[in-house]
């Protein structure tokens, strides 16, 4: 019992080595900003006071209570989506099995790329709004006053969008109920879990994505069996390959119109990164949440596009009309099911659909909280917004963010469908957005990490393949944004469908060029960045964050931490 107390010492005393050898640049002897530090830099505040997410032991904080399985599970649930159960079909329909295949492939890598230089930023600066803070610190704190407020709006559409479709999904059991009555039952629920504590949050999330994990995992199960006419008494093999339109429909261009939608079924997936800022072990939970991403997307999007490419037909009628929350009915997975003789299919998917919907609501909800309070820390949105409630909830955040989703759920129900639409369209491009900027964020920060004489060696978190994953994953969400409004120019001009494209675009540029103007900010040189303050070793440091012993891992996990290792060894070479 000595030896293993002796080892528990050794290991946290090495940790606490770790927290307070890398505190300066190695060209530097010590960091000591000034007391205008702030205001000089543009950092933070606009009375020049360091930004409360920065000094978070001097104002009321977020509770870090997150645990493990519970960021674990986040980051799946982030994976998995109504664009995986109802919008896949929309790729094999465009594109053919092996070119949605190929969609996914592709998109996939780009998200593995995003997370990765989000999971390293969030790991070194674990904050709650890495959107805003990080666009902030690394690049102009105008393009952080943009991305913070995009990410907002982005989010509480979606929560209005997914009240929207709660009721549809329950009037297809209770026809005779209004709609209305199902949504706003959903919006307490959602409002409720987020009220409580982050405890509620985060322990709603694990089992929803529990049960969304299950669903796959159960359907890939039967659409091999599908597949090898185990069950619905035909082999289909690889037959649906070889048909009219299959493999590839369109070539390139069905592949790049797949690759579209395949982006807004990956969208949240970055919710990890909000998480951050209230993750009790942020060194330990963060990578190993973001190194899962490669086998999430592996497993859950890429096995499901090949089993639904090799069991539906790519000319299948009801692949083109499914496309909605209402097209449950006819979505791929109730296909597979189907075909596979489950007669009950439909209403078992019907129950995944409203369990992903509520979950992305409850993520949305929690999301927006958590930005809006750090936008209100840093004089970015009102001082109302900062209030915290003993349970370390942002409670007026919170009801702001469920106020203004009632309101967009209330103008879907004016009837005037073109106003709703018009704003919906705003939480799609708006996504692509704020990954566009993590990708700049995560550029900035590396070259003004080692501009000022650090060693990425000593990374709490490394993204794997830098410089090529972040300059990759920005070349093609570029390609996305102009491709998203390819259709309403040609073969002609649409107005109202390309402003409504790209009125996310519009509305970003408003919000940046409006705070550097009021605000005269400037772009921050690469050797003026503050890396030393707000740091995870500052955190642990300074003991607001808890330092946990090393884990020792499993026999067959230390094959793969080697391989993630290797690869990010050569990345620095």
């Amino acid at each position: 019992m000595s030896d293993a107390n002796g080892d528990i010492e050794a290991s946290t005393g090495s940790l606490h080595h770790r927290a307070t050898a890398f505190s300066a640049p190695r060209h530097s002897d010590s960091f000591e900003p000034k007391d205008n530090y702030y205001e000089e830099k543009h950092i933070g505040t606009t009375d020049g006071a360091p930004p409360d997410s920065i000094r978070e032991h001097e104002q009321p904080k977020l509770k870090r209570r997150l645990k493990g399985r519970q960021m674990s599970m986040i980051a799946i649930g982030g994976t998995i989506g109504t664009g995986l159960f109802i919008g896949s079909g929309t790729t094999l329909a465009t594109a053919g099995p092996a070119g949605s295949l190929i969609a996914y492939l592709v998109i996939g890598s780009m998200v593995f790329f995003v997370c990765t230089s989000l999971g390293e930023m969030s790991t070194f600066i674990p904050t709650s709004d890495p959107f805003n803070h990080f666009a902030a610190r690394f690049m102009d704190p105008a393009l952080g006053f943009a991305f913070g407020w995009n990410y907002w709006y982005s989010w509480m559409l979606t929560v209005a969008s997914e009240l929207v479709a709660c009721g549809i999904i329950v009037q297809y059991w209770l026809p005779h109920v209004n709609g209305i009555v199902w949504s706003l039952i959903a919006l307490v629920i959602m409002f409720l879990l987020n009220a409580i504590s982050v405890r509620g949050y985060g322990e709603a999330e694990f089992w929803m994505s529990s049960l969304k994990v299950l669903a796959v995992f159960v359907f890939l199960i039967v659409g091999i069996l599908t597949v090898t006419g185990a069950t619905g008494g035909d082999h289909i093999g690889g037959r649906n390959w070889h048909i009219e339109g299959a493999p590839f429909k369109d070539n390139i261009v069905g592949i790049l119109k797949a690759c579209i939608v395949a982006a807004f079924s990956f969208q949240g997936t970055e919710i990890i990164g909000v998480t951050v800022g209230e993750c009790a072990n942020p060194r330990r939970e963060v990578p190993r949440a973001i190194r899962s991403v490669f086998w999430r997307i592996l497993f859950f999007y890429i096995s499901s596009i090949l089993i639904i490419g090799l069991v539906i037909p790519n000319n299948n009628e009801n692949l083109v009309e499914a496309g909605a929350v209402s097209d449950v009915g006819i979505s791929p997975f109730t296909m597979v099911f189907q075909l596979a003789g489950a007669k009950w299919a439909a209403h078992v998917m019907n129950a995944v659909v409203l369990i992903t919907v509520l979950s992305a609501g409850n993520s949305g909800l929690y999301a927006c909280a958590r930005v809006l309070w750090v936008l209100a820390k840093e004089g970015k949105a009102p001082k109302i917004l900062r209030k915290v409630t003993k349970h370390g909830v942002p409670i007026w955040a919170l009801v702001f963010t469920a106020l203004w989703s009632t309101v967009i759920f209330c103008i879907s129900l004016a009837g005037n469908q073109n106003v709703y639409v018009f704003l919906i369209n705003l939480s799609g491009l708006s996504g692509i957005v704020f990954w566009i900027g993590i990708g700049l964020c995560h550029w900035r920060f590396r070259r003004a990490y080692v501009a000022q004489g650090y060693d990425v060696k000593d990374l709490p978190y490394r993204a794997a393949f830098f410089p090529f994953g972040p300059v990759y994953a920005l070349a093609l969400l570029v390609i996305i944004v102009f491709g998203q409004g390819y259709g309403t120019i040609w073969p002609s001009f649409d107005a109202l469908n390309f402003v409504s494209t790209y009125l996310a675009l519009l509305l970003f540029l408003i919000f940046w060029l409006t705070w550097k103007y009021t605000k005269k900010t400037k772009w921050v040189k690469l050797l003026d960045i503050d890396l030393t303050t707000g740091t995870l070793l500052e955190m642990e440091r300074n003991g607001d964050i808890d330092i946990f012993p090393p884990d020792a891992p499993w026999t067959w996990k230390k094959y793969f931490r080697w391989m993630q290792r290797k690869s990010e060894v050569q990345s620095i070479d």
